[in-house]
C-alpha cells in the first residue's frame, strides 16, 4: 500500500477526512449556499434542523470552487439531463471534472456519483483529471458509486440504502469503500466503474419498462372494460414471481424518464438498439396524450367541448407527497389542455409555484390555486395527475362535477362514483 493511499485511509478511518460534494457543499447557486450557510434547507424532505445540525458539525456551503483541493474526498453530485435529440447531456459532469482537477492534489479521493452510461468516469472524468499531470492510482484515486434514493419514502434513506462502489484500480475502491463505509449500512464492492454505472441504469431501466408495460396494460384493459387496478391488485397476491407496478399519466423525476436513454445511446456506439428501450419511453412518453383525450372523451360525454373548459390539474410534482416538478408528466398535460383551447389551472400542496422548466419556456407563470369547494366547483374537469396524501379525496368528488383520475386516488371514495373517470 502506497503512502498516499494509506494516509487517505487513516483519515477516513479516525474521521478527519474532509469532504466535498459538488451540488450541495459546493454550489454554482450563491442563493442555495446563503440558505445552507443560514441553517436552511431548500429540499422540503430535508427539514431546517437538519441543516442546522450539519452546520453545527462543522458543514459550510460555498460558491468558491478554488477551495476544491481542501478536501480529501469530493463527491460529483450534479445533474446529467438530456438534450433536445434525447442524448446524454455531460455538461455538469464534464464542468464539475474540470474544476476538480483545477485544485487537484496528491492524496484525493474523487467520485461520481451522477447516472450516466458506462464509461463516463473512466472516458470523460480520468482525462481531465489525469491532464493536471497526476496518475490515478498513484496521486489520487477515482471511482464511482450511483446515488439511491427514493424521495418522499420514509422507510429508505442514505443510512439503510446498500451503496454500491466501482474503483478505477483497487487503490481507488478500497478508499471509496472506506469513505462509504462511515455512513452507510452495506458496501457493494464491484470490479470497475462501468459495472458500477451500469448497475445503476439497469435499476433504473428495469423501472421504465415495467411502468412502461402496465400502461400499455392500462389502455388496453380500458378498451375492454377492465379495471387495471384491479388486475394488479389481484395479482400482487401472488407471493413470488410478480412486483407491482403502477400506471399512471406519465413518468417524471430526474432518473427514470432520463437514464434508460443514456443506455440507449451508448448501445448505439456499439452497433445495437435496445428495442425493449426505446419502446418502453415510446409507450411512457405518449401516456399524457391518452390521458388528454380521456379527459376529452369525458368532457364530451357530459355535453362539453375541451375549448373553453375549465380544467383544474391536482398535483405537478412528479410524485405524491414530494416538491420536486422535475420532468413532471403534469406539464406536458398542461400544454395539451391549452393547445386544444381549455382554461388551466392547478393545485398542489407542495409546489406554490411552478418553476421555469427549460423543455417547457412557453407556459407562463403559474400558482396554486386554493383547493376550495367554490374551486372546484367551479371547474368543468378535475384532473387528479399526481396522488398526494394531502388531498381529501372523498372531498374532491363531493365537490367537483367531473373527476379524471391517472392514479387510482379516489379508489377509496364510494359517493359521487359517477363522476369519476379513470384514466
Amino acid at each position: 500500500m502506497s503512502d498516499v493511499l494509506a494516509s487517505l485511509l487513516a483519515r477516513i478511518r479516525n474521521k478527519t477526512a474532509a469532504v466535498g460534494i459538488i451540488g450541495l457543499g459546493f454550489d454554482v447557486d450563491p442563493l442555495k449556499v446563503a440558505k445552507l450557510n443560514a441553517g436552511r434547507s431548500y429540499i422540503k424532505q430535508t427539514p431546517d434542523a437538519a441543516v442546522a445540525a450539519m452546520r453545527a458539525a462543522g458543514f459550510e456551503a460555498t460558491d468558491r470552487f478554488d477551495r476544491l483541493g481542501e478536501p480529501d474526498a469530493v463527491l460529483v453530485c450534479v445533474p446529467t439531463p438530456l438534450t433536445d435529440a434525447r442524448d446524454p447531456d455531460l455538461t455538469y459532469v464534464v464542468a464539475s471534472a474540470q474544476a476538480v482537477a483545477a485544485q487537484l492534489r496528491r492524496g484525493q479521493l474523487v467520485v461520481l456519483e451522477s447516472t450516466t452510461y458506462p464509461g463516463t468516469t473512466r472516458d470523460v472524468v480520468l482525462p481531465a483529471l489525469e491532464a493536471t499531470g497526476l496518475e490515478a492510482g498513484r496521486d489520487f484515486f477515482l471511482a464511482f458509486s450511483p446515488e439511491r434514493e427514493d424521495p418522499g419514502n420514509p422507510t429508505y434513506s442514505v443510512t439503510s440504502i446498500p451503496k454500491v462502489v466501482g474503483g478505477l484500480d483497487a487503490a481507488a475502491g478500497d478508499a471509496a469503500c472506506a469513505l462509504y463505509g462511515t455512513v452507510v449500512p452495506k458496501v457493494v464492492r464491484v470490479s470497475t466503474p462501468e459495472v458500477a454505472e451500469a448497475c445503476k441504469i439497469l435499476e433504473n431501466t428495469y423501472r421504465a419498462v415495467n411502468i412502461a408495460l402496465v400502461n400499455e396494460l392500462k389502455v388496453l384493459y380500458d378498451r375492454m372494460g377492465i379495471d387495471v387496478w384491479e388486475v394488479i391488485d389481484a395479482a400482487r397476491t401472488k407471493p413470488f414471481g410478480f412486483q407491482p407496478f403502477y400506471p399512471g399519466p406519465g413518468l417524471g423525476g430526474h432518473c427514470i424518464p432520463l437514464d434508460p436513454f443514456y443506455l440507449a445511446w451508448i448501445a448505439r456506439r456499439y452497433g445495437m438498439n435496445t428495442r425493449f428501450i426505446e419502446l418502453a419511453g415510446e409507450v411512457n412518453t405518449a401516456m399524457p396524450a391518452y390521458v388528454v383525450s380521456k379527459v376529452a372523451d369525458a368532457l364530451n360525454r357530459a355535453g362539453k367541448p375541451v375549448k373553453g373548459s375549465k380544467v383544474a390539474v391536482l398535483g405537478m410534482a412528479y410524485k405524491k407527497d414530494v416538491d420536486d416538478p422535475r420532468e413532471s408528466p403534469g406539464f406536458e398535460l398542461i400544454d395539451l389542455l391549452l393547445k386544444k383551447g381549455a382554461v388551466v389551472s392547478y393545485n398542489d400542496p407542495h409546489i406554490p409555484a411552478l418553476p421555469k422548466m427549460r423543455h417547457w419556456p412557453h407556459l407562463g407563470p403559474m400558482t396554486s390555486a386554493p383547493l376550495t369547494a367554490e374551486y372546484l366547483a367551479a371547474q368543468d374537469c378535475v384532473l387528479v395527475a399526481t396522488d398526494h396524501s394531502a388531498y381529501d379525496y372523498g372531498f374532491i368528488v363531493a365537490n367537483s362535477r367531473l373527476v379524471v383520475d391517472t392514479r387510482n386516488a379516489t379508489r377509496g371514495v364510494t359517493v359521487g362514483r359517477d363522476k369519476v373517470v379513470q384514466a
